[in-house]
């Protein structure tokens, strides 16, 4: 089966949207999203829907591998499928959307937003437990790849 069917059967089975904590202006109170992750064939489809957000305003948005908590730092670093020994990781060998899961979007005139993506690997013993919105989409140069700015908010996510 297409991993993208896979994904659209089981989204009836979504989880229910959590509201997102926010650290800025820019993740206005009462906003949403819904995290949906499903591994299918070696691989791992991920899908963000937000809604309250800003409108016509870019986010860059990645899994971290802390849950969130009352400061924008609890979330702690990117989750990596291969960790980057140097922290923070900014090597575009490493910080990567192949090596860790981006969900980047831009909002619409009523401030909703969708992403997705497939990465090319599977959790283990180690998961990602967090999905933290940025200020800018996320670089992907050299010194500064998967970095986008400060964090705005975040929503703890069972992956």
């Amino acid at each position: 089966m297409h991993l993208l069917m896979a994904f659209a059967l089981a989204a009836s089975f979504a989880p229910a949207p959590g509201e997102l904590i926010s650290y800025d202006e820019r993740v206005p109170a009462g906003a949403r999203a819904t995290v949906m992750v499903l591994p299918v064939a070696g691989r791992t489809a991920v899908a963000l829907r937000v809604t309250g957000l800003l409108p016509h305003r870019d986010y860059g948005t990645h899994a971290h591998v802390n849950p969130c908590g009352p400061k924008p730092e609890d979330a702690g670093p990117h989750y990596q499928n291969v960790p980057d020994p140097v922290s923070p990781s900014t090597d575009p060998s490493f910080a990567n959307p192949r090596n860790e899961i981006w969900l980047d979007f831009t909002t619409d005139g009523r401030g909703r937003g969708i992403a997705h993506t497939v990465v090319p690997w599977q959790f283990t013993d180690r998961r990602a437990n967090s999905i933290v919105l940025h200020a800018e989409r996320t670089h992907t140069e050299p010194g500064h790849a998967g970095t986008a700015g400060a964090r705005l908010g975040c929503l703890t996510v069972r992956f």
